[in-house]
């Protein structure tokens, strides 16, 4: 491996993967079991384990700089990625850009969402407010998925499965 940019990604780079679902009216958050080198697919896989009325949430941090959303109901798996330009250095980021059908982006381009803003709109947090949120370069990947998850009515059960993680 001559290039240590261009390395599958490791598990040691990925900050957390959960998975939050909501059944009888009550949230769960729980570390998501991978084996071997998460890819999208593996991850989607993972996430149809899970139960939920409203489908399932993977929330996916990967080395502090980028972050995934995924949602997984019935057959169909919506993805939101935090940063378009994160596909040109991660594996997983361009599973995304290549799942979402949309053109790779050049290392000048700007640090922009793809996919689907409007994830969890009918959960509480709307696509404004998502992409709002996703727009302020302050914040670590981490915080932007905790302020997600407060939104959602699920922030102490993230807490939680973070500490478990970590």
């Amino acid at each position: 491996m001559s290039d240590p940019t261009a390395g599958p990604m490791t598990t040691t780079e990925l900050d957390f993967a959960l998975a939050a679902y909501i059944e009888d009216g009550v949230w769960t958050v729980t570390p998501l079991p991978l084996r071997g080198e998460p890819d999208l697919s593996s991850l989607v896989s993972a996430l149809r384990r899970y139960p939920g009325d409203a489908g399932v949430i993977g929330m996916v941090s990967v080395d502090e700089d980028f972050f995934m959303v995924i949602r997984v109901d019935g057959g169909r798996a919506r993805l939101l990625l935090s940063d378009v330009t994160a596909a040109t250095e991660w594996p997983l980021a361009k599973q995304v850009i290549d799942e979402l059908d949309i053109p790779l982006a050049e290392d000048d381009d700007d640090q922009v969402p793809a996919g689907d803003l409007a994830i969890v709109a009918d959960l509480g947090m709307s696509a404004m407010d998502l992409g709002a949120l996703i727009d302020d370069v302050d914040l670590y990947p981490e915080e932007m998925l905790e302020e997600i998850a407060d939104a959602l009515g699920f922030g102490n059960q993230f807490h939680e499965a973070i500490e478990a993680v970590g």
